[in-house]
């Protein structure tokens, strides 16, 4: 079984940076592929970041990619998400889910694991 726990979250201004980490134990991390989906109030929860076992493969939704990254070092067992430019749009509850294929998927059903997760609330 695995563990995941989100940190990283709080209230940033429109065109600012955060930086989420995601904590993996209860395996080493290197089993899983890990991403980042997030729900805004009132929303469905949506892919955000992939990322695969050893970082070299990555999968960005259309509404982060070129302004964010993920990143993960395992031999800290922690997954990363690093967003720039935030948008008043970001605003959600960030969850860190893994899962053990190997594709990046994007649905909520590929991944068997999930987080609390952390908020972003973003002011304009």
């Amino acid at each position: 079984q695995v563990q995941l726990v989100e940190s990283g979250g709080g209230l940033a201004q429109a065109g600012g940076s955060l930086k989420l980490s995601c904590t993996v134990s209860g395996r080493t991390s290197t089993w899983y592929t890990l991403a980042w989906f997030r729900q805004a109030p009132g929303k469905e929860r949506e892919f955000v970041a992939a990322i695969g076992r050893n970082g070299v493969g990555r999968n960005y939704s259309g509404s982060v990619k070129g302004r964010s990254t993920i990143s993960r070092d395992n031999a800290k067992n922690t997954l990363y998400l690093q967003i720039n430019s935030l948008k008043p749009e970001d605003t959600a509850l960030y969850y860190c889910a893994a899962k053990i294929s190997d594709n990046l998927g994007t649905k909520e059903w590929e991944y068997p694991w999930w987080g609390q997760g952390t908020q972003v609330t973003v002011s304009s």
